[in-house]
Formats: C-alpha cells, sequence, structure tokens
C-alpha cells in the first residue's frame, strides 16, 4: 500500500512537471490575444468614425503633395513620415500571417513600427524582429543577413506599435519585419519592406 501511494505522489509530480511545459508550449495554438493600440500621433488628430486610420494617412499625404511650395518652406513637418512598409505573408501551410508593418520616422528622428489589420498564428514566445535581409524563408537566411531584436509580440492579433530604438538604423536593418518564434527558432511570419514612394 505504501509503494503504490510513493508510485501515485511520483506518477503525479512527473505528471506537473511535464504539463506546465506543454501548456505553455501548446497554449498559444488554442488561445489568442488582441491588442489594439491606437497610433501615437492619432491622438492630436479628429479622424472621422467613417474613415480608418489608413485612409487618413493617404488623405494626409495626398493634401502634403499638393500643398502650396510658399506654404512647404514655412511649415515644418507636421508629424510622422511613411519610409517603408510591407504585407506580412504566410510563411507555410501552418505558419501564417496576415496585415500591414509600416516604418515610420517621427518629427523628431525617432522610429516607429506599426502592424494594421495584423494577425499571425499564435506561439509560445513570439518576437518581432528588424531584419536586413529582404524576404527571409529560413533561420539560416535571417541569421546571415543580421537582425535586431525589437520586443516581445505585444498580441497575436490587432493593430501595434513598436518603439525602434535609438541605436538601430532602419536604413541598414529595415528589408523585413519578422515574427519569429523563440524557443523553436522558427520564423512565423514575414513582411518584406519597400520603401515608401
Amino acid at each position: 500500500m505504501r509503494k503504490r501511494n510513493i508510485l501515485i505522489i511520483a506518477g503525479i509530480i512527473v505528471g506537473v512537471v511535464i504539463l506546465i511545459p506543454a501548456w505553455w508550449l501548446l497554449s498559444p495554438l488554442f488561445l489568442s490575444e488582441t491588442v489594439d493600440e491606437a497610433f501615437p500621433m492619432a491622438a492630436a488628430a479628429v479622424i472621422p468614425p467613417e474613415m480608418t486610420m489608413a485612409q487618413a494617412e493617404a488623405e494626409m499625404a495626398a493634401a502634403a503633395a499638393a500643398d502650396d511650395p510658399a506654404m512647404a518652406e514655412t511649415m515644418p513637418a507636421a508629424g510622422p513620415v511613411t519610409i517603408a512598409s510591407g504585407q506580412f505573408r504566410d510563411v507555410d501551410s501552418f505558419h501564417r500571417g496576415q496585415g500591414t508593418a509600416t516604418l515610420y520616422r517621427n518629427a523628431d528622428g525617432s522610429h516607429l513600427l506599426r502592424f494594421e489589420d495584423f494577425r499571425v498564428t499564435n506561439g509560445p514566445d513570439l518576437r518581432v524582429l528588424l531584419a536586413a535581409a529582404a524576404d527571409p524563408q529560413s533561420r539560416q537566411e535571417l541569421q546571415d543577413g543580421g537582425y535586431v531584436e525589437l520586443a516581445a509580440l505585444k498580441g497575436n492579433i490587432g493593430s501595434q506599435n513598436y518603439e525602434i530604438p535609438a541605436t538601430v538604423d532602419p536604413a541598414a536593418q529595415g528589408g523585413s519585419v519578422i515574427i519569429y518564434c523563440r524557443p523553436f527558432q522558427v520564423i512565423f511570419s514575414v513582411a518584406p519592406l519597400l520603401p515608401a514612394g
């Protein structure tokens, strides 16, 4: 009887030791986390309810392009400027991604990465990387080109912002945005960045 109790306790301990890491690795496949961050500069602008942020930015860009040259000389840059953007793509039939990644230069010279209409297959410990390679297909291509880790992914669904450290040169590292699973060293989605204009 005592031996049986010891075996039951040992089985419970082994089960807990196995289940905790298994839950951490597998639960993201069944759970999603939605983030809905506003564009940081949007607080100063009033956007009509029937208009999306992307539509408002397109109209502001068109208005800026049509400005009177005399006014352009006296007016400083009012807000962020899009320097590159790209669409997230699926890596394979399991690791899927969609939405837009846009790289902005703010009026103060800092840089911001924003995801809109974003959705990616969830996984454990996903990270946002800014990679030099334009469209890496594998971990090896990612490492060969070099990359900078910006932050842990805030959520696998929704609009979100990531500040780019002042020490990072987006022109050198801004070939693509990668959603990367650190424990398995797997690329979940890639957004090749194309220069604006």
